[in-house]
């Protein structure tokens, strides 16, 4: 039997049909390989677009893996082939938003000292206003995604684990903005190590996408500066009394 197909939990919201397979490599030199390829990644093109459309118009709730198929003209068990769940579908579209973001980070990381411009604390406001600004853009997107992340940690009832390929929370994990700013800061001893980056960046992140949720009149700043006072109340306390 089909790998894809050995196990299938159906259920509204979570199915499980195994590991999802990785995209067929374009470039083969069979030409019916190639040909399948370019069907599969164009069908995965598709259900990525319509669920971005159905997620950021009618949420997380109203949205269903059906119907996302129908719009890309598909059927619901091709959908499934392509996406496991439809917690991995809303992460799968929301995850290249904050792509850029993270980055960054891995880029300043990779570069040293000598690639970080401005001490640890102002890069973390930075990077939490960079990161409301997206967020904010992509308003219903962020909302949908915040509901998917909420629904599965409810059910699993545990911390993210890497090698969950159903997870939101680390197909799109959107701590990663400041996790590692944070973390070499609190190494150096610029930021304060208590709580650790681990703790205290999916917190952060929490705050910021519930406050869009649940106020979509938010604008960026304000939020920044929501999310940034509750960071550096942390790591910085003695920059917030210095104002």
């Amino acid at each position: 039997m089909n790998a894809e197909l050995e196990s299938r939990v159906v259920g509204p919201d979570l199915v499980t049909l195994g590991a999802m397979s990785p995209p067929r490599n374009p470039h083969s030199s069979d030409p019916r390989a190639r040909a399948a390829a370019t069907k599969r990644n164009r069908t995965r093109r598709a259900l990525l677009d319509a669920a971005d459309a159905a997620f950021t118009a009618r949420g997380w709730a109203r949205t269903r893996i059906e119907d996302v198929a129908a719009t890309a003209g598909v059927s619901p068990a091709t959908a499934y082939n392509h996406f496991p769940a439809k917690h991995a579908l809303i992460a799968e579209v929301y995850a290249p938003l904050i792509a850029p973001l993270v980055a960054t980070e891995h880029a300043r990381a990779a570069g040293g000292a000598e690639s970080v411009d401005g001490d640890p604390a102002t890069l973390v406001v930075e990077q939490i206003r960079a990161l409301a600004r997206v967020c904010i853009r992509n308003r219903g997107l962020t909302a949908a995604y915040w509901a998917a992340v909420q629904d599965y940690a409810v059910r699993v009832q545990a911390v993210p684990d890497p090698d969950d390929e159903q997870d939101p929370r680390t197909i799109a994990p959107v701590a990663d903005v400041l996790h590692d700013l944070v973390e070499r800061g609190q190494a150096a001893g610029e930021l304060r190590p208590d709580p650790p980056a681990d703790t205290l960046c999916p917190i952060l992140v929490d705050v910021l996408l519930t406050r869009i949720a649940l106020h979509p009149a938010e604008t960026a700043e304000p939020l920044t500066r929501l999310v940034a006072g509750l960071a550096l109340g942390v790591l910085a306390p003695e920059r917030v009394a210095a104002g």
